[in-house]
């Protein structure tokens, strides 16, 4: 089969996930040009891609994913886009218009810009959140796509994210302005870690502050985490499949499940494992039961609600996070296996190895602080 030359796009590349595709991508056969787009990159993250400079061309360019003209500019000539660019917030600190604004309506004029520019693949870093858990009671263990999953919480995080998926695969087979056809697919990983993660790099910095014990949050959950290079992993195979005649009319406008081989644990017990050889541990008080967090978010959230017109009370949960963090909830990879030819590239060793000594830096970074501020 002979790959011509070819060129791909990636939004949000400055982020998490964004950097790792980029760093695989890299290695990809015949790619001409990775156009990476992100609303800033930080200057540790343009030195990281400027050493990528050599092994092929790529573009940077910073702008935001609801400015039409940039996503124009962005699609020219491109052959894949990967979006990754989305907002992540479960805790309501960001404003819920910013949100639906980004995933949903940045997610809408990408593929508006993807017609006009005739790209005729889109590949959707979708989230499990599209697919619940709507309760802590339903127990769902290796769960799979025919199920049909789909959250109903209308926090704007899951809400914009599975109406954003549902556009990327409603536009499987729109017609392209050059008369060709677009192909799409969404990926669903599971809750994502690994070295360079906000939410475990919070994680820790707030137990250091709080000698050293990890704040309790999802003790009753029994989910399986997947490591950061794994997920980047699938978005190359699902490139690669997109691409290949034989492969791609079984994934045109599929989803897929994105875990790999991290036993299926509580949130709790990842963050003690990952972190315990640092000196972090567990909480040692009992949680409160679930059913009392839940009606205590709830009430909260009345509150909050009840004072919306004088003050801005955040809650420090609500019913959307108690049952996010606490539910058993875990997915099989058969069908990207079957369709993609997904194998995890990195073994729950080597995952867990590299988080943990990322993490000793944190660790240490953080000590280092202590010095300076008792010298």
């Amino acid at each position: 089969m002979a790959m011509s030359g070819w060129s791909c796009l990636v939004t949000g590349a400055g982020g998490f996930l964004g950097q790792r595709i980029v760093h695989l991508l890299v290695q990809e056969q015949g790619l001409q040009e990775i156009r990476i787009l992100d609303k800033v990159f930080q200057p540790g993250v343009k030195e990281e891609f400027s050493k990528l400079q050599n092994k092929t061309k790529l573009t940077m360019l910073e702008g935001d994913i609801l400015d039409e003209q940039c996503l124009n500019t962005a699609c020219q000539g491109v052959s894949v886009v990967i979006h990754t660019a989305c907002v992540i917030d479960v805790t309501g600190v960001i404003h819920r218009d910013t949100i639906i604004d980004v995933n949903l309506r940045g997610t809408q004029l990408l593929l508006q810009a993807c017609v006009q520019a005739s790209v005729p693949i889109f590949i959707y870093t979708s989230s499990l959140e599209v697919a619940g858990p709507n309760s802590y009671k339903e127990i769902i263990r290796n769960g799979h796509e025919a199920e049909h999953h789909e959250s109903a919480w209308s926090a704007p995080y899951p809400y914009s994210k599975k109406l954003a998926e549902k556009s990327v695969l409603a536009a499987n087979g729109y017609t392209l302005k050059n008369g060709g056809t677009l192909y799409t697919c969404a990926l669903r990983p599971m809750y994502i870690y690994g070295e360079g993660s906000k939410f475990l790099a919070r994680m820790i910095n707030n137990s250091l502050k709080n000698k050293g014990i990890l704040i309790s949050n999802g003790k009753f959950s029994i989910v399986n985490p997947v490591y950061v290079g794994n997920v980047a992993w699938a978005h190359i195979l699902a490139t690669r499949a997109l691409r290949d005649p034989k492969k791609a009319p079984s994934i045109r406008g599929q989803f897929y499940y994105i875990s790999d081989d991290t036993p299926h644990q509580s949130y709790d017990n990842l963050n003690y494992t990952l972190s315990q050889k640092w000196g972090l541990c567990l909480d040692p008080r009992p949680s409160l039961p679930l059913p009392l967090q839940y009606w205590l978010s709830f009430l909260l959230e009345v509150v909050s609600f009840l004072l919306t017109p004088i003050y801005k009370y955040r809650p420090p949960f609500n019913r959307h996070l108690v049952t996010l963090s606490n539910s058993v909830f875990t997915f099989s990879y058969k069908k990207a296996q079957q369709d993609l030819g997904y194998e995890p590239l990195f073994s729950w060793e080597e995952a867990k190895q590299r988080t943990m000594e990322w993490i000793g830096s944190l660790v240490e970074q953080h000590r280092e602080t202590l010095k300076t501020k008792t010298q």
